[in-house]
């Protein structure tokens, strides 16, 4: 039996060059369901402004974002744009803290779930992002309900800290 220890909801991220797949915990934080999909926008930030405003309205306690590391373990290029991106959410959504977890292959087993599920390869683009984001939040709610504490790194925000007082 599992306990959870910190309840609330979270938010998962699924951050793609073109796409990011968005998902939520239900209120408990034990399961994980589809949100929506956000077009990438670079250079106006929509998707993160949106993000931060589901991050508000739903009074989110954490948010999850993939890292999509390489099968070696090693960080690639898109595991940098994850962590640029995880960082720009962290000053948007503070002190809502936010964490990158380890996603190998989540895109590969959301492609696979949905064509199991029957829907067909077309239809897969709008909500394979959504699929993924799903299984990234979900990992990250099981291996902290197993594990007894959070999963994945925080992001840091780098702000100087306060001397303590002897």
């Amino acid at each position: 039996m599992t306990v959870l220890l910190r309840p609330g909801v979270r938010i998962g991220v699924d951050v793609g060059s073109a796409r990011v797949g968005v998902a939520a915990s239900d209120p408990s934080g034990t399961f994980a369901h589809p949100v929506e999909t956000l077009a990438r926008d670079v250079s106006g930030q929509s998707d993160l402004e949106a993000i931060g405003a589901l991050v508000a309205e739903r009074e989110a306690v954490e948010v999850i974002v993939g890292l999509p590391r390489l099968l070696s373990g090693h960080e690639g290029e898109a595991a940098r744009i994850a962590r640029a991106y995880a960082m720009e959410l962290a000053n948007r959504v503070d002190p809502v803290p936010v964490r990158l977890v380890d996603e190998r292959l989540t895109t590969v087993v959301a492609h696979k779930r949905l064509r199991d599920s029957g829907v067909p390869g077309r239809g897969q683009r709008s909500v394979v992002d959504q699929a993924a984001a799903v299984l990234i939040l979900q990992s990250a709610l099981d291996a902290e309900a197993s594990a007894g504490r959070p999963a994945g790194e925080i992001v840091s925000l780098g702000k100087p800290r306060k001397a303590r007082r002897r």
